[in-house]
């Protein structure tokens, strides 16, 4: 972490407007003669800049004494990343068209651990000797397989979700870490703007009091749009789409829960203005990709996930504004069809390069009731319907490769595929709408399930398991009857 050494304010406009180590915003100021900051050598430090007099882009020209021989050239960058810098003493200099301003550091080293990992390499080493040569080792591993028995499985059955339960549900693995690969989730870091001035005049009851009101909605929120709370740290608040049952609409229910939070925000900044009261504001960043996810601890376990993922987004949260949500790059070519987003421009991103930012204002008016950006119509959920109805199809067309009887010929996989395609093109020529093209669909994909089960009579065994899939989808009790009705047409 940064230590503070020293600041002074002035007047002055500064050009420098935040210093940031990691995602922590050290320096939010006017003007400051000279900082100082000691950090150690393998934190990143940042530098944001830009022109307080005109939002117009500025030319900056700037350089790190210690490491730069002389300034780079001129440039519309608005920010400079440094890491991994050797101990020693810096001075960030930044010139803009009409004034110079300079910022000390101090880098230290890291403790060695080499002697210390060493020393315990050694003693591992000589312990194991001991346990082989004594044959205590099966006496060890029953008392492990106890521990496993007697702690993990209650530990697992409190603090996981039912996904999470399923994939470690086989006792010999849990002495291993258990790790999920997911290819496409999206990460929401939210934070409230200000917290420690709040803080400063807020008793602790009261305080808690507000983060737990917000906290619970936050997970109603969550909750109803199936994404996966991760966790809370003080002011903060992360949770995840896409896990731990992978889908492809994960993108567009973060967004939608990102506004609802919002919404809420602003409803209760609105009350306490109203009372005189302060106000709390939320910044919000969102950003799609792979990550990790798994479980850690051993007496307390939590879930949590990792990956380069995780940072963009918590990236995304501090480079935004309160009161708006900020999304990547990547999410908004997910979700651009669904909600108006203006651009913002470029941030640097470690090992990423660049990246580009949108602020989501509201969704789309042609999918919103009444037009106005604020809550999703009929048009907005068969759209997202679609994007589910993808995810379906490949998993249903992939349980009929493993269980549909080898003596089929006719009613095969390809049997089914080419039905789907035959009642898509002829439901278009019809004039069907799209929630009755996607109904129909739906139960030409369903309509040979049944021979996995019993091929006398298939259609009954289709809706039955039509009828225990479907929810999973999110397909309402209506659409469901429908998609049953036109499954049993074929009955004889």
């Amino acid at each position: 972490m940064a230590e503070k050494i020293g600041a002074k304010d002035d007047d002055y406009c500064s050009i420098v407007q935040k210093v940031i180590l990691g995602a922590d915003t050290l320096y939010n100021y006017q003007k400051t003669d000279s900082i100082s900051i000691v950090i150690s050598n393998n934190d990143q430090i940042e530098f944001d800049f830009y022109s307080s007099a005109s939002s117009n882009k500025e030319l900056f020209k700037f350089f790190l004494k210690g490491l730069d021989k002389q300034p780079a050239e001129w440039t519309y960058k608005n920010s400079a990343i440094y890491y991994n810098l050797l101990p020693g003493n810096y001075t960030f200099c930044i010139f803009s068209k009409d004034d110079y301003e300079e910022i000390n550091f101090v880098v230290k080293p890291m403790h060695n651990r080499y002697i210390t990992s060493s020393v315990v390499l050694i003693v591992l080493v000589i312990l194991s000797f001991f346990l082989l040569k004594y044959g205590i080792l099966p006496s060890i591993r029953r008392k492990v397989n106890d521990w496993h028995k007697d702690s993990i499985a209650p530990l697992l059955n409190k603090y996981l979700t039912p996904g999470v339960k399923d994939e470690l549900s086989e006792a010999r693995k849990l002495s291993n870490k258990v790790t999920v690969k997911y290819e496409k989730a999206t990460v929401l870091f939210a934070d409230i703007q200000g917290f420690t001035k709040i803080v400063e005049h807020l008793n602790p009851e009261t305080l808690i009091d507000e983060l737990d009101r917000f906290f619970i909605y936050f997970d109603e929120v969550v909750g109803r749009l199936k994404i996966e709370k991760i966790k809370t740290i003080g002011d903060a608040y992360m949770c995840a789409g896409g896990l731990p049952k992978k889908n492809s609409t994960n993108p567009v229910e973060v967004v939608l829960a990102a506004l609802e939070m919002q919404r809420y925000m602003l409803r209760s900044k609105n009350i306490a203005q109203r009372n005189a009261r302060e106000f709390w504001e939320l910044r919000i960043g969102i950003h799609t990709g792979p990550l990790i996810s798994g479980v850690v601890g051993s007496k307390k376990l939590s879930f949590d996930i990792w990956g380069d993922t995780v940072n963009i987004a918590s990236r995304m949260e501090s480079s935004g504004v309160a009161g708006k949500i900020n999304i990547s790059g990547v999410t908004y070519e997910l979700i651009k069809d669904f909600f108006v987003c203006e651009y913002r421009g470029k941030m640097p991103v470690k090992y990423k390069g660049e990246t580009d930012m949108y602020f989501v204002k509201g969704i789309a008016p042609h999918l919103s009731i009444n037009n106005e950006g604020i809550l999703p119509n009929d048009d907005f959920l068969v759209k997202l319907q679609w994007i589910r109805y993808n995810d379906m199809e490949e998993m249903v067309l992939n349980q009929l490769r493993n269980e549909l009887p080898s003596t089929l010929k006719y009613h095969s996989v390809k049997h089914t595929i080419d039905v789907c395609t035959q009642v898509e093109v002829l439901g278009r020529a019809e004039g069907l709408n799209s929630k009755e093209l996607l109904l129909v669909k739906t139960a030409a994909l369903f309509h040979d399930t049944g021979y996995m089960i019993n091929p006398v009579k298939h259609e009954v065994q289709s809706v039955r398991f039509a009828r225990e899939i479907l929810p999973e989808f999110d397909y309402t009790k209506s659409e469901i009857e429908a998609i049953s009705q036109l499954i049993m047409v074929t009955e004889k």
